[in-house]
């Protein structure tokens, strides 16, 4: 998988700011919280990984391109 590029990091970062709150779509790993779980952001790192703490406890990250959530507002 290739790396985002900056302009993507960073608008990853406007889109998803620390502390909002996601809602897990998919994610391809089998330590998932189940879809539809809710967490808020903790982080967006420069590869693009949304780092979340789940409602579960788990603190999963959302790789970029690979898995999905939204934004709750």
């Amino acid at each position: 998988m290739k790396c985002p590029s900056k302009e993507t990091v960073n608008a990853l970062r406007k889109q998803y700011p620390i502390g909002c709150t996601v809602q897990l779509i998919s994610m391809d790993d089998p330590h998932a919280p189940p879809v539809g779980t809710l967490g808020k952001v903790i982080a967006v790192d420069d590869v693009g990984t949304i780092h979340v703490a789940w409602q579960t406890g788990s603190s999963l990250g959302i790789a970029f391109a690979l898995d999905h959530c939204r934004r709750v507002d």
